[in-house]
């Protein structure tokens, strides 16, 4: 059963800083521009914290993770963080244009802290590869503040939209025009956030009680899920407390009462989403590899197409791979661009040792097909080298081999709601990049400090 808490949150004084100066995506989207950008914006963004620069005399004692907890408790004394007087959930919506359209979705959920699930018990699910690199390092940003200042994404099904009713009402999209957002600011990419504070307790109990049948997909942020996992494993051998301390759900709280952890490492702070809300998207991820010594296109398309009916396309244009039902990714090479449409038959058969559900993911072709047998290139390979570059933008990619030194680029189309549904719920993993969750939580709304 998913258990959920309200907590106490740190959040900023709107009255002390400007608050879209202070707040910062995700630390996994930060690139090196954005971060400097961030330094730059207050001497209150909260990426000195999350993701803060390393100098070259940096030691055991002096480091990037001394100082991420230094600044934040100096915030703390200085006010510009304050702790919540009560305990809360927060309501939390975004709305957006889907990038490359003109439509505007809106998404909403909840913040909250969540339990902390191995996911032998088969409450959490995740969908992709994690690698201990990433791990390592949110462990040891964690360990030196002791706060969860990001949001892990959590996806969970309720067609009767249960909790959206109790947190944003019944009267349709603006549900809560009676009740102005606590907190409503513009990001970078032009995405509008807004927060409202519910502190009822018989409200909260609701939605805890709504939520306590729904397994949860982890969308974003499985690295940070697993390391806080194994710390909660660390922290209840060490508190003797067990953290898998069932919820009785006949027991009824005392009026007010709230349910809170055992113990404070037995819960991270989470947004919560309904995927059977409007408002989900998601977009490709497209994969540009580069270094590979005496790569030949014409060879590779020789190769590839015993695996794949290849057509040569006057230009590397994505809306190809929406005209096919089938399988498909367009690669892009200095000589020209394909469209690759894998040919069923063989590729079962290639693929064999797959469940048929995974079989037919284009990502999971292109990687065990594509970057593993014909270019060499297994996920340890990828992982060593770095010899394959993530990227959000078509466009991008392609410069990256039209303008650039990079070897070939291959587009792909998205992952669905329901492809992630059935492979996460059969206890599978994609590789590692398969979904980009668009919009991403913002973080610095609100903060989890376990003491």
């Amino acid at each position: 059963m998913a258990r959920i808490y309200p907590f106490r949150a740190l959040r900023y004084d709107p009255s002390r800083v400007n608050m879209e100066e202070v707040v910062t995506q995700p630390y996994d989207k930060i690139t090196p521009a954005m971060q400097e950008r961030y330094y730059q914006a207050s001497p209150y963004n909260l990426v000195r914290v999350i993701l803060g620069k390393h100098y070259p005399g940096d030691s055991d004692e002096e480091n990037v993770y001394t100082r991420a907890a230094d600044t934040l408790r100096t915030w703390r004394r200085e006010h510009i963080l304050a702790e919540e007087p009560e305990p809360a959930l927060y309501g939390y919506s975004q709305t957006y244009a889907v990038p490359h359209s003109d439509e505007v979705r809106e998404r909403r959920g909840f913040i909250a802290l969540g339990h902390l699930y191995d996911y032998a018990d088969k409450v959490v699910y995740r969908h992709e590869q994690t690698f201990p690199k990433h791990k390592s390092d949110r462990m040891s940003l964690f360990k030196a503040t002791r706060a969860y200042c990001e949001q892990i994404y959590m996806l969970y099904s309720d067609p009767a939209f249960t909790a959206e009713k109790l947190i944003f009402g019944s009267k349709g999209p603006n549900g809560f025009d009676d009740n102005p957002a606590d907190l409503a600011i513009t990001d970078e990419y032009g995405v509008v956030h807004k927060v409202w504070k519910l502190t009822d307790p018989t409200l909260i109990n609701l939605i805890v009680t709504a939520m306590a049948d729904k397994k949860l997909i982890i969308a974003d942020g499985h690295h940070r899920y697993e390391t806080s996992v194994g710390y909660a494993k660390e922290r209840s051998a060490q508190l003797k407390l067990p953290l898998d301390q069932p919820l009785d759900l006949d027991e009824k709280l005392p009026s007010g009462h709230l349910p809170t952890p055992a113990f404070p490492e037995a819960a991270m702070m989470m947004t919560f989403v309904n995927m059977e809300a409007p408002g989900i998207t998601i977009l490709p991820t497209h994969r540009v590899v580069h270094g590979i010594e005496g790569f030949s296109s014409p060879d590779f398309i020789t190769r590839a197409s015993f695996y794949f009916e290849i057509e040569e396309l006057e230009s590397p244009d994505v809306s190809a791979l929406s005209e096919t039902d089938r399988t498909a990714f367009i690669a892009v090479t200095i000589d020209g661009s394909y469209l690759l449409t894998a040919k069923p038959g063989v590729i079962a058969e290639a693929l064999k040792d797959l469940p048929a559900r995974q079989r037919q993911l284009d990502v999971v072709q292109l990687h065990r097909i594509v970057l593993d047998k014909l270019l060499g290139l297994d996920q340890e390979t990828i992982t060593r080298l770095g010899s394959v570059s993530y990227i959000r933008e078509a466009d991008e990619a392609i410069s990256m081999v039209t303008e650039g030194d990079s070897n070939i680029a291959f587009l792909i189309k998205p992952i669905t709601l329901d492809q992630l549904k059935e492979v996460s719920f059969a206890g599978d993993v994609m590789p590692q990049k398969s979904t980009d969750f668009y919009p991403k939580l913002l973080s610095g709304l609100a903060i989890y400090a376990l003491d």
